[in-house]
């Protein structure tokens, strides 16, 4: 049987090969042993790399990756980094790069799939839930709009903005003209902070009051608007701010 290449590796410095390893504390047979539950984070990520390069085990690129993100070091880093940052590590082309970044993505999504479980719109905290991994991680402002029908079931999930701090450049002539095109009844605004901080803005607050009484007029009711933190989130609905009229 051809052994993988990592096998074939030398001692590089501080790194250290596969073969360097003890056998029952390989990626591989630890977790056949343990399970992926007993991996560190780097040994998780060297199973999925499956091979290092030579001179470089898959473990020491792992570690590499993972200190590859100066602000967010570790497993979360992840949804930080970009193919060509990857592929500055030597050891990592354009393959295994497209793999850790599909890491990320897959993690966001079995996310996202376990809390639609018991999603029910009326819910701010299920629905900031369905939504944390997607957009806490977002270095830039992201403004989503949920579209539901009658009976508050989801028939759209629009990307209204993205990359911009000014929420007051949302059109709500833009937004309804989307919404007209869905048949929604209802909607909920979700937009995140990057800077982890979910407590709304003056300008959150005005541009939410502005999209509310303009879909009064138009029979689309704007059930709430939840801004998303780092493992956060604010509700202008349970906080009053969206059922109080006025400045």
């Amino acid at each position: 049987m051809r052994k993988p290449d990592n096998e074939n590796c030398t001692e590089t410095g501080s790194r250290r090969t596969i073969r360097q390893i003890p056998e029952a504390e390989r990626p591989y047979e630890k977790c056949l042993r343990l399970g992926p539950e007993g991996l560190t984070d780097a040994e998780l990520l060297a199973v999925i790399l499956r091979s290092g390069t030579k001179g470089v085990s898959s473990i020491s690129l792992a570690d590499e990756i993972l200190d590859l993100c100066r602000f967010n070091r570790g497993l979360t880093g992840i949804y930080h980094l970009t193919v060509d940052q990857l592929c500055s590590i030597s050891g990592v082309g354009q393959v295994k790069a497209l793999q850790v970044l599909c890491i990320g993505e897959l993690s966001k999504r079995i996310a996202q799939t376990s809390a639609s479980g018991g999603l029910t719109f009326c819910d701010p905290d299920a629905i900031a839930a369905y939504y944390m991994e997607a957009m806490r991680h977002e270095e830039q402002e992201v403004v989503r709009c949920m579209m539901l029908n009658v009976k508050n079931r989801m028939i759209g999930d629009v990307l209204l903005t993205r990359g911009t701090v000014n929420l007051s450049l949302i059109s709500p002539r833009e937004l309804f003209i989307c919404a007209l095109s869905y048949h929604a009844v209802h909607m909920i605004l979700v937009h995140n902070h990057p800077s982890g901080d979910a407590s709304p803005s003056d300008e959150d607050i005005s541009v939410t009051r502005r999209i509310r009484d303009a879909g009064e007029l138009l029979g689309i009711d704007l059930l709430d608007h939840i801004i998303i933190g780092d493992r956060c989130y604010t509700s202008l609905r349970e906080k009053y701010i969206l059922n109080t009229r006025g400045v």
